[in-house]
């Protein structure tokens, strides 16, 4: 049976027992000093040794210091380093590295990182046809025999817009001249309504470019006023670029304030919308006022909706039905 030694019985000390073991060697014996026999019991305690603290996250100091505020606010905790490669680098114990490292996902994941914009890879998609579906019908009906008041009812007087006939600024969308007419819009439409489609599903941004482009042939009426005809689905085609420019200026880092780099996205489309909208028999005012009105709508949608995506939903349903429902109550008036 183990015998434990009382509170109350005095200890021997240690001097006392140096004393006897040097009496016991005689008077010539070296005996350790203090420090020599602290520093072998020391050696003889030695416990294992404990396992060096974890990496769990490594950025730059912006994100770092958002992650260590986290980690402090529950309690974890941690150090942060400056590697010498140059990014910062937090350590925690073993012990707690799936705490920390929860508390830091569940952060990103209700707090997604603000000043990046990841490029996004190129794919296709046949979205932009359920759109272009319109100028197409449109335009072959115009081009048949069964329909021949279909041109003259369509197109986009001027002068007889002016005079309250509104739905032509509507109408005149889906007409074009010939087949190298629809073709360019088709192709130059499907490009930039699938760019469009990476940043926001088209059916929550479309309605509102059909109804720019209507106000953009009105406001070519107002300017003009005198006996001007246009048609064509051009001009929703720069108003998608327009849209599409904006879109990419609010997404440009915040690193970028107050520098030209921010600038580029919209630089680039008046670029190509210069590039595009010149030409001969160009209806170049409506391509001017089309890209006007769609630099409006870029600022229509929520920037988190913008970065992060939004999913597609049965409220999507409403808008689709909307955009072809502007133009048959324009063609509904029209005839």
């Amino acid at each position: 049976m183990p015998r434990f030694m009382s509170p109350m019985i005095r200890r021997r000390p240690v001097t006392d027992k140096l004393d006897e073991e040097s009496r016991a060697v005689g008077p010539n014996a070296i005996l350790p000093t203090n420090q020599e026999s602290a520093q072998s019991s020391i050696e003889q305690n030695d416990e294992p040794e404990q396992p060096s603290d974890i990496r769990i996250s490594e950025g730059g100091f912006r994100q770092i210091r958002d992650e260590s505020l986290v980690l402090l606010s529950q309690g974890i905790s941690h150090r942060i380093e400056l590697s010498e490669d140059g990014p910062f680098q937090i350590f925690v114990e073993p012990e707690k590295r799936r705490a920390a490292q929860f508390q830091i996902r569940l952060y990103h994941r209700e707090n997604p990182p603000r000043n990046e914009n990841p490029p996004l890879p190129l794919k296709l998609t046949l979205q932009p046809l359920w759109v272009l579906a319109v100028p197409v019908a449109c335009t072959l009906l115009d081009f048949s025999d069964a329909f021949v008041q279909m041109h003259n009812a369509g197109i986009a007087d001027a002068s007889k817009i002016l005079r309250g006939e509104w739905w032509r600024t509507i109408t005149a969308m889906t007409l074009h001249g010939d087949s190298r007419h629809l073709a360019s819009n088709l192709v130059s439409g499907f490009l930039a309504l699938s760019l469009l489609h990476y940043r926001i599903p088209l059916a929550k941004l479309v309605p509102f470019l059909a109804v720019a482009s209507a106000v953009a042939n009105f406001f070519v009426a107002l300017t003009v006023q005198t006996n001007f005809r246009s048609i064509g689905f051009s001009g929703f085609v720069f108003a998608t670029i327009g849209c599409l420019a904006v879109i990419e200026f609010r997404l440009m880092p915040r690193e970028t304030h107050g520098m030209l780099r921010r600038f580029a996205p919209l630089c680039g489309a008046a670029s190509l919308a210069v590039f595009l909208g010149l030409g001969e028999n160009a209806d170049i005012l409506g391509h001017l006022y089309g890209f006007i009105a769609g630099l409006l709508c870029g600022f229509i949608p929520k920037k988190k909706t913008l970065r992060w995506g939004a999913p597609t939903e049965v409220t999507d349903i409403f808008w689709v039905l909307a955009y072809y429902a502007l133009f048959a109550i324009g063609w509904t008036l029209a005839m």
